[in-house]
């Protein structure tokens, strides 16, 4: 999902505080975390929210991160060992409670994983809370002892004096609680670190989900739990007009089917039965007011606003202005090009699926929630209760790319609705198929760009007009945006490119489509990084100039000096010359903090992109967990690269066509690039690694087939399904 906004407009903090103030008042003297944790039963222990120290010795990191594959719980544990100097073998991480006022993520403003920000948020935050445990610990020793504390050594999670005396966390945990947590805990020096930034940083879950120790929501059997499939419109928008349920009232196990406000729900004593059941219902669809359009339409009426020859009552938003924008649209010999991006499905390895416990307005959900608050507040809402009251138990997820977190908490809300019909506290299973999902879910949307740069007399960009036409991911939010929904410009607004540019007219259209979109991992970047960076390479060519040097020149006039750093570090790492039959490509950008540039090395084969070998070189600040970053690049690589080379979810008539992996495909493990990923030094504090890998791939491919073969690509995916 995405980082905050940087500019005008609602920050993300008020617009989950919209959710909460929807259809009432914001409570007087009430803080946004009051409100959403009121009713909350969470208690603190004596060393803060973040840690437990464990009658064996070992010490228990709190995460208010849900781990879905991204493997922050390493990293954030391994800040916590790192000020207080525990053993890192005898580390665990537990999952959090829900509760935003201690769990809430600062940058987000409520207790949400995304913007590739558990680590940069929680960075300050875990590495206060474990140097005030040592503190604690340190001085219980020295009273223990009669010894000045400064003479306390920590390491390892052993307190040693050097008089001999020595004292495990374990033994000395009843004094320490008593201790009084400093308010301002000395940090180290970062020179100092002996865990964090190394290789010893690895998964602490791996063992778990090698063995099937690991717990997901398809693994929660309760007793007396029933299993619920939904019935979904065919077309975004549709509702239930009349439905007849008595063929599959009669399929054994059966229990219940019933309409809650998404579909008609069928509720069973096994996964298998509410399958049954569901495809024996027969369901009248009210299309009334369904999206019926077909998504070459769709995508037509983009092209054209993004052209000028759309509608002339469509309103424009301005996100960049620079200079006499009256000039933007001049020139004869401009450079002028129009893109075009489908809409995307999040394809997660696990559907969306959730428990719910509803007995009056008491609610308990057990899930891999991405957004806890999100989910409280929906929930309460179904059942009338307070938001903190809904406990939620938090699990592994098994992939989220943004799909997880809705503002409508769709799939979350849907188990609730059907626990409430089904009451008694009786436990409900809501199971999703990826059809469900790949049909009736969120989706990156179909967006338009259209691009016209005029050059100086030295090649450089002139003039830069550029039109972005998208549907709007904060339109149908709590809150929507005062100014731009910078979801869709991201990535374009703040290019280096734009600011070495004296002339920029930037705008942005948001036409009313009723297909429900949303964050798909690193939103905006999976369409700006490939028309910037793509736009570059025609330029540099146009220009008569070497890409990498076009690049060098305008980031040292932008002042872009990350981006520098990260082009020089990947051609460096790359070597002089591709492989023999190889061409290469170049793409950097910068998402969620961090600047990442990649070398890819491409190859047709059957008339096909092949992508052999891609060097990455990340700036993300402190690198907390070297092992972890590189897997994080190479991950999201192979994501990006999946959905450039094939990705694309079509309709026809408002329907969806694709339905699971065999019609939406994606890598397969022999097509996977070798990924090299090289980390530029930096002391800054982290920034965002799970998804800056993913928007750069798309555009160093297409540069390295636009010197293959000379011609530019502007409409993706890659390889078209039709």
């Amino acid at each position: 999902m995405n980082a905050p906004a940087k500019s005008e407009g609602f920050s993300r903090r008020e617009v989950v505080v919209g959710a909460v103030v929807v259809g009432g008042a914001l409570a007087v003297g009430c803080s946004p975390a009051d409100l959403m944790s009121a009713g909350s039963k969470v208690e603190v222990g004596a060393f803060g929210p973040f840690i437990r120290f464990e009658p064996d010795g070992f010490v228990t990191v709190i995460s208010k991160h849900v781990e879905f594959g991204q493997g922050s719980h390493a990293g954030l544990a391994a800040i916590v060992a790192e000020e207080l100097d525990a053993d890192w073998t005898k580390v665990r991480v537990e999952q959090s409670p829900a509760n935003a006022k201690l769990y809430g993520n600062g940058a987000l403003g409520a207790q949400l994983t995304g913007g590739s920000s558990a680590i940069s948020n929680s960075w300050e935050q875990l590495r206060k809370a474990g140097a005030g445990a040592r503190a604690m610990f340190v001085e219980a020793a020295a009273n223990r002892w009669n010894v000045p504390a400064g003479e306390v050594v920590v390491k390892d999670g052993l307190l040693t004096h050097g008089s001999g005396r020595t004292a495990a966390f374990a033994d000395l945990m009843a004094d320490a609680s008593k201790v009084t947590p400093p308010a301002n805990p000395a940090l180290k020096d970062p020179k100092t670190f002996t865990l964090v930034g190394t290789d010893r940083v690895r998964r602490k879950d791996a063992q778990a989900k090698s063995d099937g120790s690991a717990r997901y929501t398809q693994d929660v059997h309760l007793p007396d739990m029933l299993t619920a499939m939904v019935a979904h419109a065919p077309r975004f928008g549709a509702k239930v007009e009349s439905f007849d349920a008595d063929a599959a009232r009669k399929v054994a196990g059966v229990v219940d089917v019933f309409e809650i406000p998404t579909g008609v729900a069928v509720v069973a004593k096994s996964t298998w039965a509410a399958r049954l059941g569901r495809e024996a219902l027969t369901v009248r669809w009210d299309e009334g007011k369904a999206e019926k359009r077909a998504s070459a339409q769709i995508a037509a009426a983009f092209r054209a606003l993004a052209t000028g020859k759309g509608p002339a009552a469509q309103k424009w938003e301005s996100f960049g202005a620079k200079g006499d924008t009256a000039q933007a649209a001049g020139g004869s010999d401009a450079f002028e090009a129009v893109y075009e991006f489908p809409y995307l499905a999040h394809a997660t390895m696990e559907p969306m699926n959730c428990v719910a416990i509803v007995d009056g307005n008491s609610v308990r959900l057990v899930h891999g929630s991405q957004g806890q608050t999100l989910d409280q507040l929906n929930a309460a809402k179904i059942v009338g209760a307070l938001p903190g009251s809904v406990e939620v138990e938090t699990l592994f997820a098994g992939g989220s790319f943004g799909r997880r977190a809705t503002f409508t908490s769709d799939y979350v809300a849907e188990c609730v609705h059907v626990a409430k019909k089904v009451g008694g506290g009786k436990p409900v299973k809501l199971v999703w198929t990826r059809e469900d999902d790949m049909r009736a879910g969120y989706y990156r949307p179909l967006v338009a760009h259209a691009v016209r740069v005029t050059l100086d007399k030295d090649g450089m960009p002139a003039t830069w007009r550029h039109r972005i036409v998208s549907q709007s991911i904060m339109k149908d939010s709590p809150m929507p945006s005062k100014g731009v929904d910078q979801t869709a410009v991201e990535g374009a607004s703040d290019s280096p490119y734009l600011k070495a540019t004296p002339i920029v007219d930037a705008q942005v259209a948001f036409p009313e489509v009723g297909v429900p979109v949303l964050w798909w991992r690193s939103v905006g970047a999976t369409h700006t990084a490939f028309v910037m960076e793509h736009t570059i390479d025609q330029l540099a060519r146009k220009a008569g100039k070497d890409p990498i040097e076009y690049r060098r020149a305008l980031y040292a006039k932008a002042g872009a000096t990350r981006h520098l750093a990260a082009l020089n570090l990947a051609v460096e790492k790359a070597g002089p010359t591709a492989g023999a039959g190889w061409t290469r490509g170049v793409a950097v950008h910068e998402s969620f903090g961090s600047v990442v540039a990649q070398v890819a090395e491409v190859k047709l084969v059957d008339g096909a992109p092949r992508v052999g070998r891609v060097v990455s070189a990340i700036d993300c600040g402190t690198a907390v967990s070297p092992d972890q970053i590189a897997a994080q690049v190479e991950g999201g690589t192979c994501y990006g690269l999946s959905a450039v080379l094939y990705g694309e979810i079509t309709l026809t008539e408002g329907a969806v066509d694709q339905s699971n992996f065999d019609t939406y495909r994606v890598l397969r493990i022999g097509e996977a690039p070798s990924v090299e990923t090289h980390i530029v030094p930096s002391a800054a504090p982290p920034s965002g690694v799970g998804e800056p890998g993913t928007p750069v791939i798309g555009p160093a491919v297409a540069n390295a087939l636009l010197a293959l073969s000379g011609q530019a690509t502007t409409r993706l995916p890659f390889v078209q399904s039709v």
